[in-house]
């Protein structure tokens, strides 16, 4: 199932619910490539696997090294493409499906780059507007004291763990407000392929650390976000 925007049926979105809860480690198992159905109609094909992985090679220069993304654990429809999305928001708004997996970046003139992602579990879901508050590059994680008492094994985070390629947090993290309150939803990176396409964490959202270094690096702070109903 595809955001009806993006076929070019407009969709409304819900209301935020009870207090967030940050997400928990990731897990997943690996993406099947047998499902290569396309969502929406794009300007190109799709990526040939050399253009993945040229777009999700390494990145050596960054404060730690980002290894390249092995795309044979990713579903082609998730890797990163610009499709037609018919909506009313801003250049540069940010639209979050947890329904299907993708996160938008409106660009204007009926067009929309498309990024997949993870999601999360049952439970952990939640709609309506936000903003991004603040950003973060190399964030260090601090798992909220509802977490800790859920899963006490991160208890020795409790004071922060330090940024690297194992924080959940990743690489970049885009902190998401509301009324100058932060939701505990974040925006984050993961260097975990066979997350894509799953529900995995606890209300965050997951893109590839490729993918989250172009949003990050194209994203102010302030920039509107949507988060539609599941």
């Amino acid at each position: 199932m595809t955001d009806a925007r993006e076929t070019g049926t407009a969709a409304r979105h819900g209301h935020w619910p009870a207090p967030l809860n940050r997400r928990s480690f990731l897990v997943g198992s690996a993406a099947s490539l047998a499902a290569i159905g396309l969502a929406g109609c794009a300007t190109t094909g799709g990526m040939s696997l050399a253009e993945a992985e040229r777009v999700y090679g390494p990145v050596p220069d960054e404060r730690f090294p980002i290894p390249a993304v092995n795309v044979a654990k990713i579903n082609p429809k998730y890797l990163r493409r610009t499709v037609r999305y018919d909506t009313a928001e801003a250049p540069g708004t940010i639209i979050a499906d947890p329904r299907n997996y993708y996160v938008y970046r409106i660009e204007g003139d009926g067009y929309a780059t498309r990024y997949g992602a993870n999601v999360g579990r049952a439970g952990f879901l939640w709609s309506g507007d936000a903003y991004i508050g603040r950003k973060a590059e190399w964030p260090i994680w601090t798992p909220p004291r509802e977490m800790i008492l859920r899963q006490p094994e991160v208890a020795k985070y409790a004071g922060g763990m330090a940024p690297g390629l194992d924080n959940p947090l990743g690489a970049r993290t885009l902190y998401l407000y509301q009324n100058g309150v932060y939701t505990l939803y974040t925006i984050y990176s993961t260097i975990m392929p066979e997350t894509i396409g799953k529900n995995v964490s606890s209300g965050c959202i997951g893109l590839l650390t490729q993918d989250m270094l172009d949003l990050y690096a194209k994203t102010p702070v302030n920039t509107k976000v949507v988060v539609l109903k599941a």
